[in-house]
């Protein structure tokens, strides 16, 4: 049985607006599992973002619980919030967010400088080895103005997950890449999967999608559907996007 490691528990997000109050997230039950891929997809404005974002501790529910390890991060002050953030979970945005005037390999360290519970020389070992596996040591020594989209985004990748998190959050990862990039990201990310990584991805793009083994669509604030698939391999991509286009069709995607 596969060990729980994040669950959301009658999960509700709000605010005023105009007078009126308006529901972004409506009693969300959710629990997330070790060694999943999980995509969360729906159409704009459904809540996707904003559900990653309540799940991650990156923005603070109206209403209900978000447990780890035990703890209501809801209730977390903001420095309790940026411990867990720096340390067991990592995030992967649309745009990178990479520092312009440090190198690549700088960029993957720094996070692991600040986990005390980890040498520098260990850390600077763990990002030449990631650097190596997203296939950008050739350029790490270069600023990110230096390099293409793409590996900026593999750059992005491995900060995230220089710190070994429990959980890696992905905000439409592939959305600012063209094809090439894209394949090639998602490939990388579906290796970290293959290998252990537990990750929860928001798309909108079906080839990001066909990656997941656990499919969640979410329709004004609310999950109505799930969809449950075995691991990727690419022989079977054809199958896999029958039965996904499927999926979403009876989703009225």
């Amino acid at each position: 049985m596969k060990e729980k490691i994040l669950s959301a528990q009658d999960l509700s997000k709000s605010f005023a607006h105009n007078g009126e109050q308006l529901h972004i997230l409506s009693h969300i039950d959710l629990e997330l599992y070790e060694g999943d891929f999980t995509v969360i997809m729906g159409a704009s404005g459904s809540g996707k973002s904003t559900l990653l974002y309540a799940l991650s501790g990156m923005d603070r529910a109206t209403a209900g619980k978000v447990i780890y390890k035990g703890m209501d991060i809801v209730t977390l002050d903001e420095k309790k919030l940026s411990v867990l953030r720096h340390g067991d979970f990592g995030f992967v945005f649309q745009q990178m967010h990479l520092i312009g005037n440090l190198s690549l390999f700088e960029n993957i360290v720094v996070p692991g400088y600040l986990n005390k519970t980890v040498s520098a020389s260990d850390i600077n070992a763990r990002a030449e080895k990631l650097l190596s596996q997203m296939g950008i040591e050739h350029v790490k020594t270069h600023m990110p103005s230096q390099v293409s989209g793409g590996e900026q985004q593999r750059c992005a990748i491995a900060r995230a997950v220089i710190n070994t998190p429990k959980l890696l959050f992905a905000d439409e990862p592939t959305g600012a890449l063209n094809r090439k990039n894209t394949k090639e990201v998602l490939n990388l990310l579906t290796e970290l999967n293959q290998s252990g990584q537990s990750i929860l991805m928001v798309t909108h793009d079906l080839r990001a999608a066909l990656r997941a083994n656990r499919l969640l669509y979410l329709e004004d604030g609310k999950i109505i559907g799930e969809l449950t698939l075995p691991p990727y391999h690419d022989e079977d991509k054809k199958s896999r996007e029958t039965q996904v286009n499927a999926w979403l069709s009876s989703m009225e995607w």
